[in-house]
Formats: structure tokens, C-alpha cells, sequence
């Protein structure tokens, strides 16, 4: 239990608010203060009416808050929503590696180009032994699934149905923690897989289609944008 104070003088008599804080939990957080991941305690307080420091009169509750150990600056427990460098890297390795499943469920995985380009980009994603091995197995193992999957509609068959899921799953969370630029950035590096081969195929551009609403980019910014990826030179 720990106290903030703030008095006044009146005359020779003392008198102010002290809040007193209880820790009711912690955890690890990405403080905005430092800039960086940190240690953080939950708190909640009560403040009360003190004359001569003695606590007198409750004054109501409050908090709670999100008190970072290293800078003590209090926030507000919404801080908690936002992933640590170190969870944000996991689902971004996350992310590149769903799509590049996805893509290539849905072209195919008979081309060697279309595999040393799909390891490469997710190795630059951070998941240094990923092999063009490793890709191939998990496509034909995933194969089998291809169901519609009730309504999940052409683009899930095109993928598989536990990986239309997955993409889901893994995209929606992470897409308000990226840039636009930075949604732009995953949806590319899928469009370079499905290009590696030559033009996408209707399977393909249905399967980035729907990586494009997952990450919250509009359709035509998605068609914007796997339009000028098919005009680039590789």
C-alpha cells in the first residue's frame, strides 16, 4: 500500500487528499514514458480527506491504473492493449508466415521459384530455419482441408479452410497495432510469393483479396496495390 499526497495550508491548520494506492496485479507492458517494454503494477486507490496527515473523510475511489516499475508514470489500463516489442515480433513472424501458407495453398507448391521465394520472405521475417521443406510438408498436410467450410465462400476453399481461419485469426489482432504502410508491407510480401511464377492465378488474387480486408485495407487499396505489384519488375 502506498500513498500520493497533496496539501494546502490554511492558517496553522494542514489539510489535503492523499490517495492510497493497493497493487492488484502486474505483468509486462510497453510503457509510452520509456518507450520500451517494462515491468507494471495495476493499481487501484482510494482517495481520502487528511487533516494534520491523518486520513480523515473517504473522498472516493481511484485508478484504476497502470503504474510502469521503472518510470512510476501512471496510465490508463487501455496501455495494456498494446502488444510488447517482443509479442508484437511473434505476431508479425506470425503474420508473414499465414500468408505465405495461404499463398501457397492456393498456387500451388510444384514451382522451386515460387518456394525459395516463399522461405526467403520468411526468414527476412525473422523465422531464420524456415526451408522451402518445411513450406512444402505444411501446404500438403493442410491440403486435405479444403472444404467450403459452410459460407466461408471461394477464397477459403482457395486456401483451405483451417488456414481462411488462421489468416483471420492471426491478422485482425495485429492490424491496429500496424502503420498502413506497415499492412501494406504484409500484403506485399504475399503478392511477391503468388508473382514469383508469373501472373496470379484467380485462386491467388482471391486468397490476397481477403488478406487485404483481414489487415483492414479497403478493396480497392488491395486491388490498388496488387495491381502495381504485378506491374514491378521483379
Amino acid at each position: 500500500m502506498r500513498t500520493a499526497k497533496g496539501q494546502r495550508a490554511t492558517g496553522l491548520r494542514i489539510c489535503g487528499i492523499r490517495t492510497v494506492w493497493d497493487t492488484v496485479g502486474d505483468g509486462e507492458f510497453f510503457c509510452p514514458g520509456c518507450g520500451g517494454d517494462r515491468n507494471y503494477q495495476r493499481l487501484t486507490g482510494r482517495h481520502r480527506l487528511t487533516v494534520l496527515g491523518l486520513p480523515l473523510l473517504n473522498r472516493g475511489s481511484a485508478g484504476p491504473v497502470v503504474e510502469c516499475v521503472a518510470c512510476r508514470a501512471h496510465f490508463a489500463t487501455d496501455t495494456l492493449d498494446r502488444p510488447t516489442t517482443t509479442r508484437f515480433s511473434a505476431m508479425l513472424r506470425e503474420a508473414v508466415h499465414t500468408v505465405t501458407l495461404a499463398v501457397l495453398a492456393a498456387g500451388g507448391t510444384t514451382s522451386r521459384t515460387v518456394l525459395e521465394t516463399a522461405a526467403g520472405i520468411v526468414r527476412d521475417a525473422g523465422l531464420d530455419d524456415c526451408t522451402q521443406e518445411q513450406l512444402f510438408t505444411i501446404v500438403e498436410v493442410l491440403a486435405a482441408d479444403t472444404g467450403p467450410g459452410g459460407t466461408a465462400g471461394p477464397a477459403a476453399e482457395a486456401c483451405g479452410a483451417a488456414l481462411a481461419i488462421e489468416l483471420h485469426e492471426v491478422l485482425k489482432p495485429l492490424a491496429p497495432h500496424l502503420a498502413v504502410a506497415g499492412r501494406e508491407g504484409v500484403l506485399l510480401r504475399g503478392a511477391r510469393i503468388a508473382l514469383a511464377d508469373g501472373p496470379y492465378s484467380q485462386a491467388e488474387r482471391e486468397v490476397l483479396t481477403m488478406v487485404g480486408g483481414a489487415l483492414q485495407l479497403c478493396p480497392a487499396d488491395t486491388a490498388e496495390l496488387l495491381a502495381a505489384a504485378a506491374r514491378t519488375p521483379s
